[in-house]
């Protein structure tokens, strides 16, 4: 992979980690704070339409020690 494109794929994922914490937190804030103890089940879908690429992370996100 050259180094342009691993920079490109780099600064993407970056951004889906980024984005994706905030959207988990403020969902967490808006459902209460019941939902902070989790644990809650995840699952992550990346979709390159052009490649044919369908990428599937599932995991669990536990929640704060009461």
């Amino acid at each position: 992979m050259n180094d342009e494109l691993n920079m490109s794929v780099r600064k993407f994922l970056k951004q889906v980690g980024v984005t994706s914490q905030q959207a988990i937190e403020a969902a967490l804030r808006d459902a209460g704070a019941g939902a902070q103890t989790g644990p809650h089940k995840a699952r992550m879908v990346l979709t390159i339409k052009e490649l044919g690429l369908e990428h599937v992370v599932e995991g669990e996100i536990k929640g704060a020690a009461e």
